[in-house]
């Protein structure tokens, strides 16, 4: 990370995290493993405070909002940098907190809780992104209790997994499903294992890409980042949990993260311009990653949008910004001027 110090005014940072995410001081000792959980939060925090000069302070939450009161009370920070990626252990409570710093009339960077609320529901955002003839997988969508009845025009090979749940929490091999009898019995898995509704869609054969999006009003998109594996079989590669998480397995199948190569001719314009009308049309703001397949005959598909992504140093999303020429420090910087900049309800009524 670059060392540059900002020539801006110090800031009051108040760094919203889950509890258990809160960084210890030091890397001594720490295995590169056990840092995956909370490498963003201390990216953050130390780019923050060392390399931007700001006044930082790490606020670790769980399922009590006084704790939040009490540090904007004590600390009065100028903004909020929002990493909290769920609260009760709710991944889709996070847009509350959101709704709770506009409340209390409180600056916070991110996406606000409107984007975060239709992102986070995989059906309403595809259902969204339909009618605004943004090319999304046909999907359904299996609630808790009910029986699971495939809809007719939904065609095999499916992918299945939870409505809400973020970070490829539940997704594996097995989510790729090709007859009714696995349909069902993963269903049954995310059921029982997740507690959430499962969203079953037509898997898209193809490249796994990702592209980073930033702004409020006005976007820009950052170069298309991919997936790939040395692992030379006919197994299709998925960001399963074990890829985005477990080191040894990525170092294993030769998991690989980087600038996407060799695309067909016109298709990066295209790429820009689907995840700007799927990100406005989503109601986005701050940043974003959206996640895509990339058929052989060319077409695209949007899988998800992605509000907040994972922002730690080294992560495609950073990483694609430092192609485009933002490197990391600048990027948090840049973040933290967009969060500033939004104008919330309280700010404009």
């Amino acid at each position: 990370m670059s060392k540059r110090k900002s020539k801006q005014r110090t800031l009051r940072i108040l760094v919203p995290m889950h509890e258990d995410l809160v960084p210890p001081e030091t890397l001594d000792g720490v295995s590169e493993q056990e840092m995956t959980k909370w490498k963003t939060e201390y990216d953050v925090l130390v780019t923050l405070r060392d390399d931007l000069g700001h006044d930082v302070l790490a606020l670790g939450l769980q399922d009590d909002l006084s704790v939040l009161r009490k540090a904007i009370e004590e600390f009065n920070p100028h903004i909020a940098f929002n990493l909290l990626e769920e609260f009760h252990g709710v991944s889709v409570y996070d847009h509350h907190v959101v709704s709770y710093l506009e409340l209390m009339k409180r600056r916070y960077t991110g996406c606000n809780p409107r984007g975060l609320l239709l992102a986070h529901d995989k059906a309403l955002a595809k259902q969204i992104l339909t009618y605004h003839r943004v090319p999304v997988p046909d999907f359904a969508v299996f609630r808790l209790g009910q029986k699971v009845r495939r809809p007719k025009r939904l065609e095999f090979p499916l992918f299945v997994k939870s409505l809400t749940e973020e970070g490829s929490v539940g997704i594996a091999q097995a989510s790729l499903v090709n007859d009714d009898e696995q349909l069902a019995e993963r269903v049954r898995f995310v059921h029982e294992s997740l507690s959430t509704d499962a969203l079953a869609e037509r898997f898209i054969d193809g490249r796994e890409l990702y592209v980073g999006v930033i702004g409020n009003q006005r976007l820009q998109t950052f170069p298309a980042w991919e997936l790939t594996s040395t692992k030379d079989d006919a197994t299709p590669l998925i960001a399963t949990a074990k890829v985005k998480w477990d080191v040894e397995y990525q170092k294993k199948a030769g998991i690989k993260y980087g600038r996407a190569k060799d695309l067909p001719e016109g298709i990066e314009p295209k790429l820009e311009r689907l995840c700007k009308r799927a990100y406005r049309n989503l109601n986005l703001t701050g940043y974003a990653r959206m996640d895509l397949r990339l058929t052989p005959d060319g077409k695209l598909y949007l899988l998800e949008a992605n509000p907040n992504p994972q922002l730690s140093y080294g992560d495609e999303f950073a990483e694609s910004a430092e192609v485009a020429g933002i490197e990391y420090p600048e990027l948090l910087d840049r973040i933290i001027k967009l969060g500033l900049a939004y104008r919330a309800q309280w700010q404009v009524s």
